[in-house]
């Protein structure tokens, strides 16, 4: 039930952020500067910086991650090397 609720509370804020983001950058363009609408969104230049620095957080986030896990992997394998060499003397 509670797996069901998160999925649903995700879904409703995907759809709220995608429908925000193509007004604000698909038809907001046409509309008026001087209508009160425009109060609601930021400048349009923001339209391209913020998902850049999404995709860039991601990266660094998934870059790191992997280097973490290579090293970790490495660090194994070192110590199951170190651990045969070992037995192999004894």
């Amino acid at each position: 039930m509670l797996a069901q609720l998160a999925g649903l509370t995700m879904i409703i804020i995907a759809t709220v952020v995608f429908l925000y983001y193509t007004i604000w950058t698909l038809f907001m363009p046409f509309v008026d500067e001087n209508i009160e609408l425009h109060n609601f969104f930021p400048p349009r230049v923001w339209a391209i910086r913020i998902p850049m620095i999404i995709i860039l957080v991601g990266i660094a986030v998934v870059g790191s991650f992997l280097s973490m896990v290579m090293i970790k992997s490495a660090q194994k394998k070192r110590a199951k090397q170190a651990l045969a060499a070992g037995k192999k003397k004894a």
